[in-house]
């Protein structure tokens, strides 16, 4: 009986210890993206690439933003290992002044939270 149960603790445990080596990995191209001075009302879309560097399907779960004027958008679709994808951030860029602001994506990647940053100036009509 004794042997019976240590061989099944020792096959849970390698399980275990493989399901570690197959796990997502979210790599992005840049954490913080810097739109600069723009003009108010300009194109306030920007992209965060990333590549999933994991053994297994990327899949994000949530993605938001620390404020009702960034608007974020995830993929719907799981990242294979090796394939990339992108993260939308549309800015409201009709609101003058500095952009400093954090887009949160959660994941069952490897490292399940990340913190993305924008930064820049908005400009006011005819400003320089």
């Amino acid at each position: 009986m004794k042997k019976t149960v240590l061989m099944l603790f020792v096959g849970l445990l390698s399980l275990g210890i493989h399901a570690q080596d197959t796990a997502a990995k979210i790599e992005f191209k840049s954490e913080t993206i810097d739109y600069g001075d723009i003009a108010k009302g300009s194109d306030g879309v920007r992209v965060f690439e990333f590549t999933n560097t994991g053994t297994a399907p990327l899949v994000i779960s949530n993605v938001r933003s620390s404020c009702g004027c960034t608007i974020p958008k995830k993929p719907e679709e799981p990242i294979l290992p090796g394939k990339t994808g992108q993260i939308e951030v549309k800015y409201d860029t009709n609101r003058v002044g500095p952009i400093r602001k954090a887009i949160t994506v959660t994941s069952n990647a490897d490292t399940p939270t990340k913190v993305l940053k924008i930064k820049g100036t908005v400009k006011a009509e005819g400003a320089k």
